[in-house]
């Protein structure tokens, strides 16, 4: 969706990579038998988790400052 967003909303490509980071985690954690073996704890780690948290926090502050612009 970054992607799509008018140039004056666009955030910078950094940004679109790691929504696209995020985009990558979502199925395969929400899904315990994707796997072909194992739970998704099996696959992800406490840095895999920190690291998209962080990433996230970023994507909706730049989200904010947008929609609380003047």
């Amino acid at each position: 969706m970054l992607e799509h967003l008018p140039n004056d909303y666009k955030p910078p490509r950094e940004l679109i990579d790691k929504a696209k980071e995020l985009d990558r985690h979502y199925v395969p954690t929400r899904y315990p038998n994707l796997h072909p073996e194992g739970a998704p704890l099996d696959y992800y780690t406490r840095t895999d988790a920190e690291r998209a948290i962080k990433h996230a926090e970023e994507i909706i502050e730049f989200c904010r400052s947008k929609i609380l612009q003047p």
